[in-house]
């Protein structure tokens, strides 16, 4: 399964999704409960484009995941988007999402308001919206997993060329900013609940073997993992040794026992980085009188490798 896949069906969990929400929103407040959420569709936006022979298009977008969540009387949209390579237009797609948003809320009043003719005003008719119609507001989160900094544009301006537009016009182009969360570079997960917790961590770690095991093994919440908690953590640190570990860590109940698995990665260096790994492969070869041609195989076939990108290594490994 792709990344993709797993976060969504990761987040998917209501608890998962208000506990992130209160996190990132509210700084650990619990504000939301996952009995608040009500799923939306997560097709957004249903602008009609111009009429070509006798069809009707409509220009669609899917957004990752998205929620109705309950303040009070009132409501709030808020949606989840996944990424881990940089997008240098993302102002620009998530602008799109939450304007699609708008205008699908925007298109429900316009069909009731057209129902209900009395009383209305000729612009309230012709337009579809009345003066006291209200939208619901609109969040959209992106969790960054990828291991670069971010250095792409947090808001629209980020990506409009000002070069010698007066300030007086600059000021009058409205902006539109992302609320990015560079998971990565999280400095206080104390404020999840969940095993997102647990999940970040793992992540935000993976480069540092000795502080990750110093993690896994200090949290017992690691010993009893969900499965696609397990599985979301293999994806986003590409540790593909995790995946082939699981059922050798598996526990009753569906848990899998991270902490056992990712010790035991550590103690064999692969969690150290791709070099170590390759290092060590290359002295069992050694060790075992391995010839140069079946060693630049075994690279290739357990690295997933090219052959170019192979000898390299070995010859890396060979200057030393």
């Amino acid at each position: 399964m792709t990344e993709d896949v797993l976060s969504k069906e990761y987040y998917s969990v209501e608890e998962r999704y208000a506990d992130l929400i209160n996190g990132i929103g509210f700084q650990g407040r619990q504000v939301v409960k996952k009995e608040d959420l009500q799923e939306l569709d997560t097709q957004t936006g249903i602008w009609q484009m111009p009429f070509k022979g006798r069809k009707k298009k409509r220009s669609i977008r899917n957004r990752d995941l998205v929620r109705k969540t309950a303040f009070g009387i009132n409501f709030a949209v808020i949606g989840i988007e996944n990424q881990e390579i940089i997008d240098y237009a993302l102002p620009l797609r998530n602008m799109a999402y939450d304007v699609g948003e708008y205008e699908r809320q925007a298109s429900k009043i316009r069909k009731e308001i057209r129902k209900n003719r009395n009383n209305l005003t000729k612009g309230e008719y012709l337009y579809g919206y009345a003066k006291d119609s209200k939208l619901y507001p609109v969040v959209t989160f992106v969790l960054y997993y990828g291991k670069e900094d971010w250095n792409g544009a947090s808001d629209l301006h980020g990506l409009i060329d000002f070069k010698d537009i007066p300030k007086e016009m600059k000021e009058l182009v409205q902006n539109f900013k992302t609320h990015i969360v560079e998971v990565r570079k999280l400095k206080d997960t104390s404020v999840f609940r969940t095993d997102i917790r647990q999940v970040f961590d793992v992540i935000r770690c993976s480069e540092e073997p000795d502080k990750l095991k110093e993690l896994v093994t200090g949290d017992s919440a690691y010993q009893n993992m969900e499965e696609d908690a397990y599985d979301m953590i293999a994806a986003y640190t590409n540790v593909e040794e995790l995946i082939s570990m699981k059922e050798y860590h598996r526990k009753k109940g569906g848990k899998v026992d991270m902490c056992g698995a990712i010790a035991g990665l550590i103690e064999e260096g692969k969690i150290e980085g791709r070099l170590e790994g390759i290092k060590a492969l290359i002295e069992t070869c050694e060790e075992f009188n391995v010839s140069k041609e079946d060693t630049l195989e075994r690279i290739k076939e357990k690295f997933s490798l090219s052959k170019e990108n192979a000898e390299t290594y070995l010859e890396k490994y060979w200057e030393k």
